[in-house]
This record gives C-alpha cells, sequence and structure tokens, in this order.
C-alpha cells in the first residue's frame, strides 16, 4: 500500500510584538517546560479532597491501623509480664503510659489491645455492610413481595436494641472472637440494609437502569453494573458510621466482662480491668479511654470531610 507523500512546505505562524515578529514555534522553545497535567494534579486533588480536620482524622486513623497491625512488634514488654512493683503506677521513662493494677506495662497492653478492637471492629463492620448491601440491593430490584417480606424481617430485627441483642447472644452461646465478630455485624446489617436499599430504590428510577431494562439486561447485570457503583460513596460512609458504632459496643461488651477474655485484652477490658484506679487519676484507666475517643473522633473527621467533598462535587450543601 503506498504512503500519501507528506512533503508539503511546513506552515509558520508568527507572533505580533511591538517591535518585531518571530514564529510561534520558536517563541515555545523559549518557554520553560510545562509540567506534567497528571502529576501536577494529582497532588492539588489529593490536597482539596480533604479539609484540614479530614486530614487530622486521616493520620489518626492511620495510625491506629498501623499500630494494629505492628503494635506487638514494637511493643517495650511482652503483654501480661509483671514489670514493676508499682501499681497504678504515673508516667515514666520506664513506663510511658504508667502501670495498671498488677504493674504490667500499659503502654504495651494498650499495643496488643489495639489488635482486637480495631481487628474485631473491622471484621464486624465488613461483615455486616457486605450483607446489608447485597440484600439491600436484592430487595431494591428484585419484585414488590421479595421487597416487602425482606424489609419485614429487617425491620424486626432493628427494633431490638444492638446491646441487647449482643448481651443475649452471648449469654446463650458464650464469649470468643468469632462469636463477638458475629454478634456485632447481626446488630447492624438492618442498619446497613435499611441505607442500601434506599440508595439503590432511587437509583433504580433513573433513566440509565430503565434504558438497560429496555436492553433486556438481566437483574443480577443492573444490580451489579448499574445501581452498585452509583452507591458506593454513600455505603463507605455508612461503613466508617458503622465502624464507630461496633468500636463503641465491643469496648461496651468488654467493659461489662463480655467482650475480650483474660489473658487478652481490648481497650474496654484495659478500662474495666483498671477502673480502681480512676480516683486516683491513674494512666492505666486513662490512656485507654483516651485511645478509644482518639479511634472515634479520627474516622469521624474523616467522614464527614469525605461527605463534605461529595456534596460539594455534586452541588450539594457545603
Amino acid at each position: 500500500m503506498n504512503r500519501p507523500n507528506t512533503s508539503h512546505a511546513r506552515t509558520v505562524l508568527y507572533t505580533v510584538s511591538g517591535e518585531e515578529s518571530r514564529p510561534v514555534a520558536d517563541a515555545l522553545d523559549d518557554a520553560p517546560p510545562a509540567v506534567p497535567v497528571g502529576k501536577r494534579g494529582s497532588l492539588r486533588r489529593l490536597a482539596n479532597r480533604l479539609s484540614l480536620l479530614g486530614l487530622v482524622g486521616l493520620v489518626i486513623v492511620v495510625l491506629w491501623l498501623c499500630v494494629a497491625f505492628i503494635g506487638p512488634l514494637v511493643a517495650p514488654y511482652k503483654e501480661g509480664a509483671v514489670t514493676s512493683t508499682e501499681v497504678f503506677g504515673s508516667y515514666s521513662a520506664a513506663h510511658l503510659f504508667g502501670t495498671d493494677y498488677l504493674g504490667r506495662d500499659m503502654l504495651s497492653r494498650v499495643l496488643y489491645g489495639t489488635q482486637y478492637t480495631v481487628g474485631l471492629a473491622l471484621a464486624s463492620t465488613v461483615l455486616a455492610s457486605c450483607i446489608g448491601t447485597f440484600f439491600g440491593l436484592v430487595a431494591a430490584v428484585s419484585g414488590r413481595w421479595v421487597d416487602e417480606i425482606m424489609s419485614r424481617l429487617f425491620d424486626a430485627l432493628i427494633s431490638i436494641p444492638s446491646k441487647i441483642l449482643a448481651l443475649v447472644v452471648i449469654a446463650a452461646f458464650g464469649s470468643s472472637v468469632p462469636m463477638l465478630i458475629m454478634v456485632a455485624a447481626l446488630a447492624y446489617i438492618p442498619g446497613a440494609f435499611r441505607i442500601s436499599r434506599s440508595l439503590a430504590v432511587n437509583l433504580m428510577t433513573l433513566e440509565y437502569v430503565q434504558v438497560a431494562k429496555a436492553r433486556g439486561e438481566g437483574l443480577f447485570y443492573i444490580a451489579r453494573a448499574e445501581v452498585l457503583p452509583n452507591m458506593i460513596h454513600p455505603m463507605l460512609a455508612d461503613f466508617g458510621l458503622r465502624f464507630v458504632f461496633i468500636v463503641l459496643l465491643l469496648s461496651g461488651l468488654s467493659f461489662l466482662g463480655l467482650g475480650v477474655q483474660p489473658p487478652n485484652a481490648d481497650w474496654g477490658s484495659l478500662v474495666r480491668e483498671n477502673i480502681g484506679g480512676l480516683a486516683e487519676g491513674a494512666p492505666a484507666v486513662l490512656m485507654p479511654a483516651v485511645a478509644i475517643a482518639t479511634l472515634t473522633v479520627g474516622v469521624n473527621l474523616l467522614i464527614d470531610s469525605l461527605r463534605r467533598h461529595a456534596a460539594r462535587a455534586h452541588g450539594g450543601v457545603k
């Protein structure tokens, strides 16, 4: 195949100035090299996505996630090692968070307990959000009777207070790590179902979903390709809120002695076993409570910043 002859004369454009004119190509050669748009825009988008408080929340959340993974590796002492003869000791160079009611290092106890508090809450939240979102999608894309039956079942389940449900189940079947994950997830599946169903029902009325139905697409395709991608951001915000609720639920159960059992301990257990030092302001009871507070506040700051960014992106209220 013959290629066309491209040996045409080069078209030269000139810039006009007060004294002389020169080709635009020469003027561009003298210009400084442009910064790639992708590199320049990615950092700016990352900085603009979160507010200052959102960045603070992100730092707090990432910090505790890292501690959950590497906390036992960097702990100065073993989890149950008695390292001091002073009970409810104050802050010191050897014990930055003081000592507990047995003389154990509280910094080590908090670092070891992070993997239970964060790990159990994260696993329960993932389980609750995934199951609730799945049933919400099924109810939204299915027929009226399926939607009604599933909605009434989850309405009955959500009418039971989460702490009462957790206390009844744990009292009946005992406390263990798998049971804590299951009961926390069970308590918050109905909430995730209601949020996901509400979002999916609204999306099912939009035009692009109706076009997909007119093309003859199946319900599975519509739920997976048309509805689910457009409800990810609200469900992520709901995921963060569920995580906070489950952290508080599990910490409350541990404070009542129904959570993580000795010799292991999460933050709620650490508060309960050192409650005797509250009158004298011992760090052993204050530091686990501060850890719970910073985690919940950090997650809320991050979620609120992401929600505001999504509202601005969609032209909503700032």
